[in-house]
């Protein structure tokens, strides 16, 4: 239970009208209800004036110019009731000032003088804070900055009351202002509380009753995730928001109570879990269909757990198939690996596919038979957070990878006799160790984001390939007036022996927009960078304006048999246009229309943000 102790600041609102008579305070309200002003005497005043508590005038005029102020009802030459007189005492205290007021009647041979003898408080002249452990110090200071050597205001006291408990509040912290006092000299003293957690209890409450039941969850699955512990200051928003990312409970709520006479708290956290999984079924859009959008049309299909053995790890199984497309993929996700104090993560995946091979050996057979890319994938990567927004993850891959024609017979060869494997076989072994640096922002697709990535292709066999790959991503969003400017940048370089399809593609809806998908280029190395505008226009619907830039940086005749220089891609080329963003529970829906410096337009359609 809160209790708030504030100091004892005195109100004598004594009233003499006659010289005589003297009346305790009261509130307005309270007495204009009991007696009704209307029936109340009125006495003629002839004189009002501000003192002090011996009846001298006050040493500051500023003060007494407050006090003045505040007067409604009291003025010269007028008849007052003794509420209106208690009413005006009251405004007086409230201007914040002033440590009591009391008015004084006097006979004078001019009629009755109305003397309020207002005590002024005390000049600040220092602080001293019992009880903040967490609450930064500069905080306080800032708050009482301007206060040094001038008169308390108790207003602005209350106001910087309610400031630092709000402070406690944004950063998700049990505590409070619990006591004020103005001691002698002019020194303020805060006394603040802040709750350490005596224990912490999880309560399953049943999706639709609300009422308690077992959760699937074991306990040290949820306590783990907490960054309050027992012993230590609890922080309500913080863990609430951690335990919502774990991505098992569909609501979390924490209670503090107290724990009886210890000053300490016991926290309740209140717990809804989701559904484990289960049967899902959905469609998408392959970004390497260029012959429109609905024949890149995919289905799929999907079994999903999200919370297994109660903790929290995750095993998924998904199928997609579409007119080339076709993807079978399982995937198991320890996000806490036991007994590790790191935050340490694990994931296995094994993976078949079977993709377009259009973004390298595409545009230029389009009366020939197509090329399909068939991978074989299997690996285990560890991720752990380094620091704040930043996150590393390793791990290393084995890739069974081969071009296809349409019966799905084995090709080494493309129509312009370009080699489609590096190794010359109908298949191409690689071991990849991989390791990549993420920094995030808030999330939201505006805000800042980098990573980096670097592969390397270790030759455990002869024939395997050995390679080493390097790309980075960075983006950065700019907020102008009523836009929002989005900055993007990507780059990428392979040294090695590579596979023809694995080279970096150039041209796109996610690339260089106005160009096929890879019909820009297919090199080596490559830097795309894109700028746009974006807008709201009504609802859901926000318009954009972009420009988009694409280089292969002259690789392109370095990737084995130069798929890029048989097909006539120009290596270099932009685009730029405008279109509309729906915002739609699949995720953004993209429709953009673009023209590249070759005068060519192309409509782009596409499901969520740019990669």
């Amino acid at each position: 239970m809160r209790h708030w102790l504030f100091h004892p600041f005195v109100y004598p609102l004594f009233s003499a009208l006659g010289g005589q008579a003297r009346a305790e305070p009261e509130p307005p309200g309270n007495y204009a209800r009991r007696h009704g002003k209307e029936d109340e005497e009125r006495i003629l005043i002839s004189e009002v004036l501000i003192r002090n508590k011996d009846g001298d005038e006050l040493e500051r005029e500023d003060l007494a110019a407050e006090a003045s102020a505040a007067l409604k009802s009291c003025r010269p030459n007028s008849a007052l009731t003794l509420s209106e007189v208690q009413e005006d005492v009251h405004r007086i205290i409230e201007s914040g000032y002033f440590f009591s007021c009391m008015p004084v009647a006097v006979d004078t041979r001019d009629g009755i003088r109305l003397v309020f003898q207002v005590e002024p408080n005390q000049e600040f002249q220092g602080l001293v804070c019992e009880g903040a452990s967490v609450l930064p110090s500069k905080f306080l200071e800032d708050a009482f900055r301007g206060g040094y050597g001038k008169v308390v205001n108790v207003r602005h006291l209350n106001d910087v009351v309610n400031s630092v408990n709000g402070w406690y509040a944004e950063h998700g912290l049990f505590g409070l202002v619990s006591g004020v006092e103005i001691l002698s000299g002019g020194i303020i003293r805060l006394k603040i509380s802040e709750a350490v957690v005596n224990d912490i209890t999880l309560r399953f409450l049943d999706r639709k009753t609300g009422e308690p039941t077992t959760g699937k969850t074991k306990t040290e699955t949820v306590l783990r995730q907490l960054t309050t512990k027992k012993g230590q200051f609890a922080s309500r928003k913080r863990d609430a928001e951690t335990i919502l990312t774990m991505g098992i409970m569909e609501d979390c709520s924490i209670i503090p109570q107290p724990a009886g006479d210890t000053g300490k708290v016991d926290v309740i956290m209140n717990l809804v879990e989701r559904p484990n999984g289960g049967l899902s079924a959905g469609g998408g859009i392959s970004s390497g269909i260029t012959g429109g959008p609905l024949s890149g049309l995919i289905g799929s299909i999907a079994y999903s757990h999200r919370n297994l053995f109660g903790r929290n790890q995750k095993v998924n199984f998904s199928m997609e198939k579409g007119q080339i497309d076709s993807i079978i993929r399982m995937n198991y996700t320890d996000p806490w690996i036991e007994g590790d104090d790191k935050r340490t993560s694990r994931s296995i995946m094994v993976q078949t596919s079977t993709t377009p091979g259009t973004l390298v050996h595409g545009n230029g057979q389009s009366d020939h038979a197509n090329v399909t890319i068939g991978r074989a994938t299997a690996g285990i990567e560890f991720g752990r957070p380094l620091r704040p927004k930043w996150s590393g993850t390793a791990g290393i891959l084995f890739q069974h990878a081969g071009a296809r024609d349409d019966r799905g017979n084995p090709m080494i060869k493309d129509f312009y006799s370009s080699p489609l494997t590096a190794s010359g076989n109908n298949y191409d072994d690689m071991l990849i160790a991989k390791l990549e640096s993420v920094y995030s922002g808030s999330g939201d697709h505006g805000s800042p984001m980098f990573v980096f990535c670097i592969e390397q292709g270790l030759p455990v066999f002869p024939d395997w390939l050995c390679f080493n790959r390097v790309n980075a991503r960075a983006r950065k969003g700019v907020e102008i007036g009523p836009t929002r400017l989005l900055l993007s940048l990507s780059g990428g370089h392979v040294v090695g022996s590579f596979s023809p399809h694995e080279a970096f593609a150039i041209g796109g809806t996610n690339s260089v927009r106005g160009y096929e998908e890879g019909a820009v280029g297919s090199g080596r190395s490559y830097v795309v960078g894109s700028a746009e505008m974006s807008f709201s226009m009504f609802g859901p619907v926000e318009g954009v304006a972009f420009a988009d830039y694409g280089t292969d940086l002259g690789s392109g005749p370095t990737v084995p048999g130069d798929p890029a220089g048989a097909r006539g891609k120009p290596g270099t080329g932009y685009g730029y246009g405008a279109g509309i963003r729906i915002d739609s529970p699949l995720g953004p829906l993209r429709l953009e229309y673009a023209l590249n410096d070759r005068r060519a337009a192309r409509f782009h359609f596409g499901v969520g943000h740019r990669s």
